[in-house]
């Protein structure tokens, strides 16, 4: 989609000066947008040849030039009639090129880069609700979608590609936004995404193992990730309680914010449990932070569990070095709405919780099963599995992760091109021997029907792996699916009103009590 600003745009030799790069053709032609795909390469846009893992995109060009575009990027000369610039790595190339294009869009707004293994999305709309406190326009880019004022984007990717994400800022800065969350993932980082993105503050959350289908190993995968610290970024806000957090805070340049549960770091927080979804914390703020009102502010945190008491730290910490004072930081991180598919509830009356989060991998599966050990006097059921297509090692850990509760139901989260049965007995070998009850299901709607099944009152049900997502990916095929629809259907189904309704008619008819908690 072009840009909406028909006054941004460059020369092709404008370009090729700022890339550093040759040029063949009329230089004087102007282009008004970027893009890597051939089938959005309309009037005025300059098409970038990018070489992928399945297609290279020189054999797009003249498709490219017969849809309208006005020139290349290209890595070689092609015999197409337009404009070409040519450098040695278009990939890299294209987020400068889209930079320049947009009028450096990133410059006109506090961007904040969020990555991490988890925590990412968590952090950028506790970001979010700080800046609604403060009165800051904001943007948010990631897992869930682009957000802005009132305009809601879905997103194929968590991190766009380089052209669609400058464009995207572009239009964030056009509408007057003033600070931008934007989600970092490792792919985008290896991938060039981010390149020629001036970040206001560049924030980590913690690693674990994860991607190492993409990644040679988790020294790559670190390695990747600490990118984003470079001269990029203004500020560096880092959880140092972290391994590779500690690490990453002795390696990169000043100035370093460190986040942590002790004291001494520049933002702290103490703890104080609570039986509810939320927990209640204590920030505080070194006096040599340069912050209005620097001290200490109680602010209660939702969804609960001592992982997002870290990631509201990282947001306070982010927010604080975009000048935001700390009575907005805590007003903001008291306010947060409920975030799809992280800890969400799902409520039909019934009398244990039940909680839908993305936790996917096993350090995010492990810290959801601690949160729930606080949130009921009953037991936890885990509801997991393991994606197909995706990192192997992982998944007996995920297995294993899952029986820190005392029942793991192993079930397939998105098989993809693998047979889910094969897959979920990878995880289940991975329960198995673990202090819980294991129990297979590989029909993801069956083990959700069987977790309900099993509950009691006081229990906590935890459904993870898919979060927010409304599909199940089975290769050749994505079907409609779930988590938060599927477990209000077999609630209802329970627990819902019209089961209530017999259960009462069945008691005065009786003269007995009902005891909920037995009931299947």
């Amino acid at each position: 989609m072009p840009s909406r600003d028909a006054a941004r745009g460059a020369a092709v030799g404008e370009l090729a000066r700022a890339l550093s790069a040759g040029v063949r053709g009329d230089g004087t032609v102007r282009v008004r947008d970027v893009t890597h795909d051939s089938r959005q390469a309309g009037p005025g846009t300059l098409f970038a040849a990018v070489r992928g893992s399945r297609t290279d995109g020189h054999e797009h060009a003249a498709a490219a030039v017969a849809g309208g575009a006005a020139a290349l990027l290209v890595e070689e000369f092609v015999d197409v009639p337009a404009p070409q610039i040519k450098t040695p790595d278009s990939r890299r190339a294209l987020a400068s090129a889209a930079a320049v294009v947009h009028g450096r869009p990133s410059q006109k707004m506090q961007v904040i880069g969020v990555t991490g293994t988890n925590g990412k999305t968590t952090v950028t709309f506790m970001l979010e609700a700080i800046a609604a406190a403060a009165g800051i326009r904001f943007g948010r880019v990631g897992t869930l979608g682009a957000a802005w004022g009132d305009r809601r984007l879905p997103l194929s990717r968590t991190t766009p590609e380089a052209s669609d994400l400058q464009r995207l800022l572009a239009e964030m800065a056009g509408d007057g936004v003033e600070m931008v969350a934007l989600e970092a993932t490792s792919h985008a980082l290896a991938l060039h995404r981010v390149e020629d993105i001036s970040l206001w503050a560049a924030a980590f959350t913690n690693l674990s193992q994860d991607h190492l289908d993409f990644h040679s190993d988790l020294e790559e995968y670190y390695q990747t990730k600490r990118r984003l610290f470079d001269e990029r970024a203004r500020h560096r806000v880092i959880w140092a309680e972290d391994e590779y957090g500690a690490r990453l805070a002795g390696e990169v340049a000043p100035p370093v914010t460190l986040v942590g549960w002790s004291p001494a770091h520049h933002v702290s927080g103490r703890v104080r449990p609570d039986s509810s979804l939320e927990m209640e914390m204590e920030m505080e703020m070194e006096m040599e932070v340069a912050v209005a009102g620097c001290g200490s502010a109680s602010v209660r945190v939702s969804p609960g569990g001592k992982h997002n008491l870290a990631n509201a730290l990282v947001a306070a910490g982010c927010a604080h070095r975009a000048g935001a004072e700390l009575g907005d930081i805590a007003r903001g991180l008291s306010s947060v709405p409920p975030i799809p598919g992280r800890m969400e509830p799902v409520e039909r009356g019934q009398p244990f919780r039940v909680l839908v989060d993305y936790a996917h991998t096993p350090d995010a599966v492990r810290r959801a099963v601690a949160a729930a050990r606080g949130m009921g006097t009953g037991r936890v059921i885990a509801v997991a599995g393991a994606a197909g297509d995706r990192d192997r090692a992982k998944r007996p850990l995920l297995g294993r992760a899952a029986a820190a509760a005392d029942l793991a139901v192993i079930t397939s989260d998105n098989p993809r091109s693998e047979d889910p049965a094969d897959l979920v007995e990878e995880v289940a070998a991975g329960a198995r021997g673990g202090g819980a009850r294991v129990e297979v299901r590989v029909d993801r709607a069956g083990a959700i029907r069987a977790a309900m099944r099993e509950a009691r009152a006081g229990d906590v049900v935890l459904i993870l792996g898919k979060g927010h997502e409304t599909g199940q990916d089975f290769g050749d095929r994505v079907v409609p699916f779930d988590d938060r629809e599927a477990a209000a259907r077999c609630l209802d189904s329970l627990y819902g009103p019209s089961r209530r309704e017999t259960d009462a008619r069945r008691e005065a008819e009786n003269g007995m009590q009902i005891d909920e908690g037995a009931l299947p």
